[in-house]
């Protein structure tokens, strides 16, 4: 935006007129006004935290399954078992390479 356009919210009334939030920062004298419908925030909206609830809720009603603490333990556990098989693969094969020749 520059100097001379600014953003200002408010409100059409039945009437047809506006009632501004605010006093736009520009200087007295001709505009021009573009007027764009908002929607307004519903305050029986559901928060983020209600979304995931209800969420879950008809994902397990509709049959799905989530892990629970124990299956991703045993995952986790699995996964670093994965990590020590590979380093103690590395440490064998390192003792077995003869040294260098320099």
């Amino acid at each position: 935006m520059n100097r001379n356009q600014v953003v200002v919210h408010g409100r059409l009334k039945p009437d047809g007129t506006l009632e501004l939030d605010s006093k736009p920062p520009l200087p007295e004298g001709p505009v021009e006004i573009v007027i764009r419908s908002v929607p307004e925030l519903q305050p029986d909206a559901e928060n983020w935290w209600e979304y995931l609830q209800r969420a879950r809720s008809e994902l397990e009603a509709a049959g799905h399954r989530f892990r629970t603490r124990e299956e991703i333990d045993a995952e986790i556990e699995q996964v670093r078992s994965g990590d020590e098989r590979f380093e103690g693969e590395y440490r064998r094969g390192s003792r077995q390479q003869p040294p260098e020749q320099g």
